[in-house]
Formats: structure tokens, sequence, C-alpha cells
């Protein structure tokens, strides 16, 4: 779904759009790095210099309730967020924190846990750590 298509779903459901909340969404959309809120503040600071962080958490808040990004949290990093909302796995460099996209179908044991555990089980998420090749190469090259 494109920035335009999103704009028109939440506008129906009575959402004000800024175009500060349109550039942070079109960013999101625009990136695969899974950046931070301070990134995505940066990026729109350049385009919005009287933009507030507290724009970009609230933004980055009503996406994340209305279903059109992932917040991704790892302990004490900061938490990124993904523009593709659906279900996706990701790997994520234990050295430097980058997160990536890993494409493969998912596996779904989201049954077979219900059943063993008597949970509703609401969704879940898989995760891989490593390192990344960046930091790899850094550690041939010290």
């Amino acid at each position: 779904m494109d920035a335009i298509e999103i704009l028109k779903q939440l506008k129906d459901k009575g959402v004000r759009f800024t175009p500060q909340r349109q550039a942070i969404l079109e960013f999101l959309l625009g990136t695969t790095t899974h950046p931070t809120a301070d990134e995505i503040y940066h990026h729109v600071k350049a385009k919005f210099p009287g933009v507030s962080l507290g724009t970009i958490y609230n933004t980055l808040n009503m996406l994340k309730v209305h279903g059109h990004l992932l917040e991704l949290s790892y302990g004490d990093m900061s938490s990124r967020f993904d523009g593709n909302p659906h279900n996706h796995y990701h790997i994520v460099c234990s050295k430097c924190g980058k997160v990536v996209d890993f494409h493969r179908p998912l596996i779904d044991l989201s049954q077979e846990a219900q059943e063993k555990s008597g949970f509703v089980i609401l969704g879940h998420r898989l995760e891989f750590y490593g390192i990344c090749p960046e930091c790899r190469q850094d550690e041939v090259l010290n």
C-alpha cells in the first residue's frame, strides 16, 4: 500500500494528516533500514525545521494503532520502526543494532501454541541475532 492509499484510509477514519505526518509516512515506506524515532526526526526536520520530536512519536503511535507500521523493541536499544506492517522476520546485528528483513514464508505455530498453553495467541515474532557483514569486516580489519 502506498502513502496516498494509507492517507485516504486514515482520513476516512477521521485522522487529520499534516505535511509533517505525510513526510514521516513516506520516509517509513521508502526505507528498509528500520529507523529509530530519532533518525526519523532528523530526516523530517531537514524538510520541516519546526517539526517536534513529539510530533514524530505521536504520528508513529497513530500509525501503529491503525496497523500501518511495526514497532520493533529490543530491550535497552531504541525501538525501531518498520513501514511494512505485515508480520515478517528480522535479523538483528548484535554489535551495531542494524535490523534487516529476512524474507521467507512465515512458520505459524499459533494454533499449536494455543492448544498446548491454553493462551489465546494474538501474534508472534521471530528474530535472528548475529553479526552483520560490515561488523564482521571491521573485526577482520582490527
